[in-house]
């Protein structure tokens, strides 16, 4: 494994480490891509991800200049990040001020002092899960050794960002879970102060609370909530096994 990799491989452990969601990993993710392909040229680096089955920049970039590139690309619905991840092929614009594709994003883009940029999608398992964008401010930026060096991160970020992404999926299902069974709990308190109440069975119990939910248009996990919290005299809490400590 040649040093190039390892320092590629630990930059990316490294992000995957020090990070709580997506978006931060997003934005490691942007500063390794810009320092490792710029080389002390001062770089920027943008994001592109496939939300919803749909390609759209994402707000994790290296830097201001990157954000406000992004945005554009945002704006016109296309360039060179959302190219690349549609496509899943590399892009290189050698210069801003002279290219005929995406006018609008070109323009824009020399104006804010980028002159040449470089995407290249991240790919994982055959289908393009991201993209990294590369901005320089001067023409011609990305050469043969620039644009191998884009690459080879992007092979690795590709199962990093992968990871992550299915790690923060795990995360939000385990919320969810979470949720649901705190409120199975909340309604189960509640049909047992219904039961005692109204001396019906639970069958009777559960029809009378979906019946004032909508009667009311209040949630019944909410409505459940206020009937044991009258009782109790406070709001319901999690079971033991949820808390923390």
């Amino acid at each position: 494994m040649s040093n190039e990799v390892q320092t590629d491989l630990a930059g990316l452990q490294n992000a995957l480490l020090k990070t709580d969601s997506v978006e931060q990993f997003l934005h490691e993710l942007a500063v390794l891509a810009a320092r490792t392909v710029g080389a002390g040229e001062g770089m920027s680096c943008g994001m592109a991800l496939r939300q919803r089955g749909r390609p759209a920049s994402a707000t994790a970039c290296s830097d201001p200049l990157a954000s406000e590139a992004d945005r554009v690309q945002d704006q016109s619905g296309d360039g060179p990040a959302l190219h690349a991840l549609r496509h899943a092929r590399p892009v290189n614009v050698h210069d801003t001020a002279t290219a005929n594709s995406w006018p609008r994003f070109c323009r824009q883009a020399a104006s804010l002092g980028i002159r040449s940029c470089y995407a290249v999608p991240l790919v994982s398992d055959g289908e393009p899960v991201g993209a990294l964008v590369l901005y320089a401010r001067r023409p011609g930026a990305f050469g043969p050794e620039e644009t191998r060096r884009a690459e080879r991160l992007a092979r690795h970020a590709s199962g990093a960002l992968a990871l992550s992404l299915r790690m923060a999926s795990c995360a939000d299902q385990n919320d969810q879970l979470r949720s649901s069974i705190v409120s199975r709990a909340v309604i189960d308190q509640a049909l047992g102060v219904i039961m005692a109440t109204e001396r019906c069975p639970q069958d009777k119990a559960f029809a009378l609370l979906r019946s004032v939910s909508q009667n009311t248009n209040v949630k019944i996990r909410d409505l459940a909530a206020t009937i044991v919290t009258r009782v109790s005299g406070e709001p319901p809490r999690p079971t033991a096994p949820f808390e923390d400590g």
